[in-house]
């Protein structure tokens, strides 16, 4: 009997045990590859491997305006690690990282959360033929805590050094430990892979994450937001045009130069100094450097720039309005006031939908995206087979086979329960 048992104390129940922690790659960190012949060494190790490649990217978000990798890690099984600097060989980009993207070209990549990484490799010519996204599969196996670190503590039984993802990638020298990380990231991503489709094989739902997979793959890049300036921080509290004007202008006028200088914007200046300034439209320096931020010693070198932008958008003869326009239906808050049918649908079909989640263990985002239900319910117009007309629509919105499958007959029934369902 345990001294805890003899006391009379409360016994915790089997725990999990502590992970074991991954301090290092086990071949250790290699050194980075910086020049064209770097790359073709390391493109020659890659191509002695077999199997699939894991693959990661460090980029510099917060730091940098561009979302370029500034760092990019492959792991292939008889190959090892290979670190890749992308940015200072000194050559043409899809030149110098041509014989990387040959040999990744030859097998299934491995990621996790695959959609932030694709775009910044595709820059350097680099696309996977076959892509399965541990991030992914670890949300349709109904996982509720997806973080690599989660994931490979949960599923390997290993502790990972974490601490750097939010770092400036754009620095150089990198320093070892960050290098050390950045290895990590791609040391077990293979044996997660491999852990990973287990499960959702136990589950039966490889195909629903294969077909996922290939959407991600081949999924043509976002529009970007036409107005984009609306996303500035604290602009909700700017109603007059002529300020919302300012807003824009000192927007645009803060992307140039950050674009320019490949600076995040925000280190230009921040969002509340924007919205601080158009509200409180100065007209002379004293009264710019006066405000918060515009003070600084840097910021005063560059008042003129910003009185500029606040004196164009006084004359401007078009000022926008409080909102943007939209193709879209608007907020579900409106619905019961303006179409009190489709916000009907929209109960219905969210209640349904939740059940489905819940039933399935998939997050109710992953069974459709919220915007795609939203359309439905707000845009339906009654027929009569209420099923085949879900199933068209859920089709031209780009649902995959599986979401269809499952999606529909719970659809259908929301929207027969709901007013003017059908013609008949």
């Amino acid at each position: 009997m345990t001294e805890s048992e003899e006391s009379g104390a409360e016994v915790e129940p089997d725990a999990e045990p502590e992970p074991t922690p991954l301090l290092a790659p086990a071949d250790g960190v290699p050194a980075v590859s910086f020049y064209p012949s770097d790359m073709v060494k390391a493109a020659e190790l890659l191509a002695s491997g077999t199997g699939p490649f894991a693959v990661d990217a460090e980029r510099a978000s917060g730091f940098r305006y561009s979302n370029r990798a500034y760092l990019i890690q492959i792991k292939r099984a008889g190959a090892g690690i290979v670190l890749i600097d992308p940015v200072n060989h000194g050559g043409d980009p899809l030149t110098v990282m041509a014989p990387l993207a040959e040999v990744l070209s030859t097998d299934e990549w491995v990621l996790h959360a695959a959609d932030q990484d694709l775009p910044c490799l595709a820059e350097l010519g680099m696309t996977p033929p076959r892509l399965y996204d541990t991030e992914l599969g670890a949300r349709l196996a109904g996982f509720e805590r997806v973080n690599l670190a989660e994931m490979v503590r949960r599923l390997l039984g290993l502790g990972l050094v974490k601490g750097h993802g939010a770092a400036d990638w754009s620095k150089r020298p990198l320093p070892a430990d960050w290098l050390n990380y950045a290895a990590l990231d791609v040391e077990v991503l293979l044996e997660l892979r491999d852990a990973v489709a287990a499960v959702l094989a136990e589950q039966g739902k490889s195909d629903w994450a294969a077909q996922e997979f290939e959407y991600l793959r081949t999924a043509e890049p976002t529009v970007t937001r036409r107005d984009r300036w609306r996303r500035t921080s604290g602009i909700h509290k700017v109603r007059d045009p002529r300020a919302l004007a300012a807003v824009r202008e000192l927007w645009i006028t803060r992307d140039r130069i950050a674009q320019r200088r490949d600076i995040a914007p925000g280190r230009i200046l921040p969002d509340a100094a924007i919205v601080n300034a158009a509200t409180a439209d100065p007209d002379t320096v004293e009264k710019l450097t006066a405000l918060p931020v515009f003070g600084g010693s840097r910021q005063r070198r560059s008042a003129q720039v910003w009185l500029d932008a606040l004196a164009r958008a006084r004359t401007d003869p078009n000022p926008p309005s409080g909102s943007e326009p939209t193709t879209g239906p608007p907020p579900p808050a409106r619905w019961s006031r303006r179409k009190p049918e489709a916000a009907e649908r929209l109960e219905a079909a969210r209640a349904g939908l939740a059940a489905l989640s819940e039933r399935v263990s998939v997050p109710t985002e992953n069974l459709l995206t919220p915007d795609t239900v939203r359309r439905l319910c707000w845009d339906w117009q009654p027929v009569a087979d209420v099923r085949a007309g879900v199933e068209e629509f859920l089709v031209q919105a780009g649902a995959r086979p599986w979401q269809r499958e499952l999606t529909v007959p719970v659809l259908t029934e929301a929207l027969t329960a709901a007013p003017d369902a059908s013609s008949d």
